[in-house]
């Protein structure tokens, strides 16, 4: 379950699995301006549909099990090889994600925030940069991302804290206090769970959240053109592949995020697809990318199970 900034990786098949304001520094830009959103899934064509169809074969239950004891080595080792320079800091957040300012009753009040997947920390350190009054909770799969965190010149324990666990099985509680969040972002981390255990994660995250608190998720859409580029032998599951590097991502449908959140006790307040194209450098293309960008709310009786 490797429950980080899972936008792509350098060896996932030659795909720059990540949108320009968070992915690689070279692959990708935009090739026209803004983005859709739109409540439909992305339509493929007939290529893209007979490829699809070809799919059956999966990955062998041992590999899948090895791949899954393994998870947290693999994303290690992803950030050993890429220390902090893969990703883009994310300067987009506010601008996509407006209730991180006007969720505050007067524009002074502290706002505590949870980062589940915070990698090297492209998130939480313009957050913190852009507005003093943010406590930041940050954690990660991967012990060596959150050492990248403690790392940063920015880094302040006054004002975050950092720390390594598995959503799925360590309690947030134990680091943070039960019903102590007001925001929490789930950006590019559930896909990179798996889907077995998603639910896991998404109670965990519940038990921190404030009554009236809101977890801002965005992350990878069903048909995005990275699930479409996988290879033979890269399937894991529905929706679910392994890349090169062992790293594993799955691709939303809005109709099961909707079903995970709810079945959390968590309420949908928006729920869409996000389409942009971007262009492939090395490759020259212009390809369509499909995210899932949503809002879900936790109701003052939870009614979580």
């Amino acid at each position: 379950m490797a429950l980080l900034k899972n936008e792509g990786s350098p060896a996932d098949n030659n795909i720059t699995s990540c949108e320009e304001e968070t992915g690689s520094k070279d692959e990708v830009s935009p090739c026209v301006p803004g983005q859709t959103t739109t409540s439909t899934a992305r339509v493929l064509t007939q290529e893209e549909l007979h490829r699809l169809g070809d799919e059956r074969t999966l990955v062998s239950d041992f590999k899948q099990m090895k791949l899954e004891k393994e998870a947290q080595k693999n994303w290690d080792l992803f950030y050993k090889r890429n220390t902090t320079n893969f990703f883009k800091d994310r300067h987009w957040t506010t601008r996509e994600f407006e209730e991180l300012k006007a969720c505050r009753e007067f524009e002074s009040q502290r706002l505590v925030l949870l980062e589940a997947g915070c990698g090297v920390g492209n998130c939480i350190f313009p957050l913190l940069e852009d507005d003093l009054n943010i406590f930041a909770y940050a954690c990660d799969f991967s012990p060596r991302a959150v050492e990248f965190v403690k790392q940063n010149p920015l880094y302040c324990p006054e004002r975050c804290c950092a720390f390594q666990c598995d959503l799925t099985k360590d309690d947030l509680t134990e680091n943070v206090p039960e019903g102590s969040v007001d925001v929490v972002t789930l950006i590019f981390v559930l896909s990179a769970i798996h889907p077995d255990k998603m639910k896991l994660a998404l109670q965990n995250i519940s038990r921190v959240l404030k009554p009236g608190g809101i977890v801002l998720f965005r992350d990878y859409g069903l048909y995005d053109h990275a699930m479409l580029r996988f290879k033979a032998g890269s399937k894991l599951g529905e929706n679910f592949y392994v890349r090169q590097d062992g790293t594993r991502s799955y691709f939303f449908s809005k109709e099961l995020l909707a079903e995970l959140f709810e079945e959390t006790g968590l309420q949908s307040v928006a729920n869409d697809y996000v389409l942009r194209e971007t262009v492939n450098k090395k490759e020259g293309l212009c390809v369509p990318r499909v995210f899932l960008q949503s809002k879900f709310t936790k109701p003052a009786q939870s009614q979580s199970s």
